[in-house]
């Protein structure tokens, strides 16, 4: 019969020995997403004890919802460009990335007998998309090598003093003390709270000494300014609300002056704009908003045709021709592009092909707040790297490490979110073994003698 800890039909973990008669450090991994579960292997893998803890009723849940379409695990461009897709943090997240980067994750999965291709995007994907097979894999691995999971434990803190390593849980059965050697907090962000990431650990750690920044929302929807109010016309947003916008290209300029362009597709949303074209921006649309109250998206609904061609295509006699057959026949406008026209142009506008060559290479959006955090794919902010250690280990809180997007750092979709997840998992996990002295270069602290409840 399985016990409480153990829910899963798991069997009480046998402690490994350290080549004496003390056994090795049994440590507590909390969250059960990717940068939870790759710690944990590396923790395993290196002889410790290792319990994964997770507040839901089974782990990976964020991990299996993201890839419900296609799992995109990682990006198949070089290093370097994959490198400053993180910014301010690049700097940061680079060393992580160089240990285990693209390339490692790919040859990880293909371990769990997870074949990858690299798609004409550039992503990377397992040969049969979905994440499902991927995970069973992985939680099968984990349990060869030991890995307890103790689910529906949700974390509320320390019982006591951090450094002393008592760790409280709410569980269906009541509240449990769970005393360890190490922690290795994986809790991710403030978004998708019904999976399992609600940000509520920020005023746990915040009360401990940590320096957590702000959690914003990233890889997030807009709302747009309309011309009665927030949000599109009633007859635009019922005509096109989930119309992608394809073959487009965005531009901004954020509050220091400096112009952010991209090229692909987005959606339109009920009240506004999402999508990849629209994530890849978002940082520098959030940022702006939040400096100045409001931020102007630009867009090019004719990418390679400059204005002064538009103009004359446009300037064309249209004899008894309708405008909207004139735009379709002379320079391919047509349904959400020609009703994003209308709605975001004067109706004079389209009486001077200049000024409309004008508007299609650059259609002004105002952009008055972010979609609500839970709705983001991710979030920024999170614990500041400058109350870190150079392993990852809180230094208000020793033995307490960090890992995955609880860190302050943001990236775009496109298997970036999820290999920094994964590199900051295993840097945290190596982290740990240095201070527990599995490394071979550093003193361990002193091992307690078991999990204690």
């Amino acid at each position: 019969m399985s016990s409480p800890d153990r829910p899963d039909g798991d069997r009480p973990q046998v402690r490994p020995h350290c080549g004496g008669l003390a056994p090795c450090p049994h440590v507590a991994v909390i969250g059960g997403g990717p940068a939870g579960l790759i710690a944990a292997e590396t923790l395993a893998q290196a002889g410790l004890a290792v319990t994964v803890f997770d507040a839901m009723p089974s782990v990976g849940r964020k991990f299996l919802l993201a890839g419900r379409g296609g799992l995109n695990l990682t990006h198949g461009e070089a290093l370097e460009k994959f490198v400053s897709r993180y910014g301010a943090r690049q700097a940061l997240i680079a060393p992580m990335l160089e240990r285990f980067g693209p390339d490692a994750l790919r040859i990880w999965a293909r371990g769990l007998g997870i074949d990858t291709f690299i798609g004409s995007s550039g992503r990377v994907f397992p040969t049969e998309m979905k994440a499902a097979p991927l995970l069973r894999a992985w939680l099968a691995h984990l349990r060869s090598h030991g890995v307890a999971f103790a689910v529906r434990h949700r974390w509320l803190g320390w019982a006591g003093p951090a450094a002393d390593q008592r760790l409280r849980f709410s569980t269906p059965t009541g509240e449990r003390i769970v005393e360890a050697d190490a922690v290795l907090l994986a809790l991710g962000g403030g978004s998708w709270a019904r999976l399992g990431s609600d940000g509520a650990w920020v005023p746990v750690l915040r009360g401990a000494g940590a320096d957590v920044a702000e959690l914003l929302p990233a890889n997030c929807g807009f709302d747009v300014a309309g011309a009665a109010g927030p949000g599109w016309s009633a007859h635009f947003g019922e005509r096109f609300r989930g119309q992608p916008l394809k073959s487009v290209t965005a531009r901004c300029t954020d509050a220091g002056g400096t112009v952010h362009e991209r090229a692909g597709e987005c959606l339109i949303s009920a009240t506004g704009i999402e999508g990849g074209l629209i994530y890849a921006l978002s940082a520098p649309l959030r940022d702006t908003l939040r400096a100045l109250g409001a931020a102007t998206l630009h867009l090019d609904l004719a990418p390679g045709r400059s204005p002064e061609r538009l103009a004359a295509e446009l300037g064309r006699p249209r004899g008894s021709r309708s405008m909207a057959s004139h735009l379709q026949s002379q320079v391919g406008i047509k349904g959400v592009k020609a009703g994003l026209l209308r709605e975001c142009l004067a109706k004079s506008d389209f009486d001077d092909p200049a000024r409309l060559a004008v508007g299609i290479k650059a259609l002004p959006l105002c952009l008055i707040a972010t979609r609500p955090i839970d709705e983001a794919i991710s979030t920024a902010g999170g614990v500041r790297f400058e109350t870190l250690d150079a392993h990852l280990m809180l230094q208000a809180c020793p033995g307490v490490f960090v890992a995955g997007e609880m860190l302050d750092w943001e990236a775009p979709t496109g298997g970036y979110l999820l290999t920094a997840c994964f590199a900051t998992g295993v840097a945290a996990a190596q982290g740990m073994l240095h201070w527990l002295g599995r490394d071979g270069t550093s003193t361990a602290a002193p091992s307690r003698a078991s999990m204690q409840t």
